[in-house]
């Protein structure tokens, strides 16, 4: 009983003294006195919580050849936030540890070109993966399939380029970008004033044609600017994947052989070769040039909008060196983060930076996206 009394009167004194440390006052020297009829309220227990937000903004910085610049210090770059110039609090170069989803088209339409495809896994290993650096492998064409989560082991990731395959006719691009960024999403923690957040990449390596995916190109870039995630892409080309497939018969019997179902082509006579033209399939040039017609679009919106960049693969540029190039590239960027000051807490931010040094491209992405915060 006298056990009792001692704890419940002690734990009054350790309330006491709380209460009185948390009002900024120093406790009173008279005694404590217990009326056995007076309740005890406890404190109320109050979580006090303060969020600051921390950007994280890659730069590419390269001179007048277009070569990498590796000399620069906080006090070189400018950097905006909606117009506001913010305070560097932390600059890296290309130190901090890469994050990386590699998203690869498997899909029947290009599957002339996987064995170069399978070639790159040895660059990832050697080029873009670094000691520090982890890396997952997505695969898509009829749908979308975790080929390797996240690994630190790069063996892994050579076995599993070196086991792509084939499959369905579709290619889900879109939905392919969108798991990738929800990954990356899963895996990173909150970043810190001491702890700036890995660097969050994705290369693509497809076609620039989406075909079944439920997600949109503008809903998939809008989760990579919320997420900071930097799209870089390398292009391959369909065309390149035609030219090398066996010959095949595929130009479509419309109406009996001799018989041509729509006028000709201005200045030309109706034979086969023009019938094969109208319908794509005649001179490879043709092909070259309507593909090249829709080869600006996604993957380099994609990459344009988030500070990445896009490699095209048809013109005498290998896919094994694309993927080096931009290994070259994320181990040679700065890392500037900052706390947004000055500027609207949510929506979208618009990023500008400039380096005080004539003859320098700055690359870096346009901007980032901020949620309101939950309610």
């Amino acid at each position: 009983m006298n056990n009792h009394r001692f704890c419940l009167i002690s734990a009054y004194i350790a309330a006491f003294v709380a209460a009185t440390e948390m009002s900024g006052q120093a406790p009173s020297s008279h005694p404590i006195t217990h009326d056995s009829e007076q309740r005890v309220q406890e404190a109320p227990n109050t979580k006090i919580r303060t969020q600051v937000t921390l950007v994280n903004t890659p730069v590419t910085v390269l001179n007048e050849k277009g070569q990498l610049v590796y000399d620069l210090d906080a006090k070189d770059f400018r950097l905006m936030d909606n117009g506001v110039r913010q305070k560097i609090t932390h600059l890296d170069l290309g130190n901090n540890p890469l994050s990386l989803v590699i998203v690869i088209e498997t899909s029947s339409r290009i599957e002339p070109l996987l064995p170069e495809i399978r070639k790159t896994g040895i660059v990832f290993t050697d080029a873009v993966i670094g000691p520090q650096d982890e890396a997952a492998v997505l695969g898509f064409d009829d749908s979308v399939d975790t080929l390797l989560d996240f690994t630190t082991n790069p063996d892994q990731v050579l076995e599993t380029m070196d086991r792509l395959k084939a499959g369905g006719g579709r290619a889900r691009l879109f939905d392919a970008m969108a798991m990738g960024i929800e990954m990356l999403n899963r895996l990173q923690p909150e970043p810190t004033v001491d702890l700036p957040e890995r660097r969050r990449v994705m290369v693509v390596m497809s076609e620039v044609t989406d075909v079944g995916s439920e997600n949109q190109l503008s809903a998939v870039l809008k989760r990579a600017q919320l997420s900071n995630v930097a799209i870089y892409s390398v292009g391959i080309s369909r065309t390149l994947a035609e030219w090398k497939s066996p010959p095949s018969e595929i130009t479509p019997q419309l109406v009996p052989e001799g018989i041509f179902p729509q006028p000709n082509l201005p200045g030309s006579i109706q034979d086969p070769e023009t019938k094969a033209t109208r319908y794509g399939y005649g001179n490879l040039i043709n092909l070259m040039r309507n593909f090249k017609s829709q080869f600006t679009h996604t993957l380099e919106i994609a990459a344009s909008r988030t500070g990445g960049q896009y490699i095209e693969t048809f013109r005498g540029n290998s896919m094994q060196s694309a993927v080096d190039e931009i290994g070259g590239e994320l181990h040679s960027q700065y890392s500037l983060t900052y706390e947004p000051t000055g500027t609207k807490p949510t929506g979208y931010h618009v990023i500008q930076v400039q380096v005080d040094r004539t003859n320098l491209r700055v690359r870096a992405r346009p901007g980032y996206y901020v949620s309101p915060p939950e309610k």
